[in-house]
């Protein structure tokens, strides 16, 4: 009864091991992404809202079926615009898809942002995007950023 149980344990142990292969792709490849555009929207009552476009290129050989994504905008320190979505695109296998999130500003932040501005007023700054995109499965999650610098002047 011993070597069987041992048998049972040793099978089962190798089913558990190949069904968890199968849902993650060792092969599996980071996406690229990129901010692609930013832009405010027109306003629509609740407070002033922007436009963040991203650009996705797949260099894998499946699609990728992004669960979800969680982003900010940090300006001069302050992350004044916050936002998430789970209305994402099917990246196709190595192929390439444009998407737009739409972002809130946190109101309380951008007070302070302001404030500090007028006590030191200057005409560039800085800007960091920060997103985790979710793809899914037990692929991990995927962090981008970028910064740069931006002015209000032509």
């Amino acid at each position: 009864m011993y070597r069987i149980s041992l048998v049972l344990a040793g099978v089962w142990t190798l089913f558990l091991f190949n069904g968890c292969a199968g849902i993650s792709d060792p092969h599996f490849e980071s996406p690229v992404v990129s901010l692609s555009s930013f832009r405010m929207l027109p306003q629509a009552g609740s407070g002033p809202k922007f436009e963040i476009g991203l650009h996705i290129i797949n260099p894998n050989r499946r699609p990728l079926d992004f669960e979800g994504i969680y982003y900010t905008v940090n300006i001069e320190g302050y992350d004044v615009l916050a936002g998430v979505s789970n209305n994402l695109p099917t990246v196709e296998p190595y192929g390439e898809a444009d998407f737009l999130l739409e972002a809130s500003v946190d109101l309380l932040k951008s007070i302070r942002l302001i404030s500090s501005l007028m006590q030191q007023p200057r005409d560039r700054f800085t800007y960091s995007f920060s997103a985790r995109l979710d793809p899914g499965g037990l692929n991990p999650r995927l962090t981008i950023r970028e910064d740069g610098e931006f002015s209000l002047q032509n």
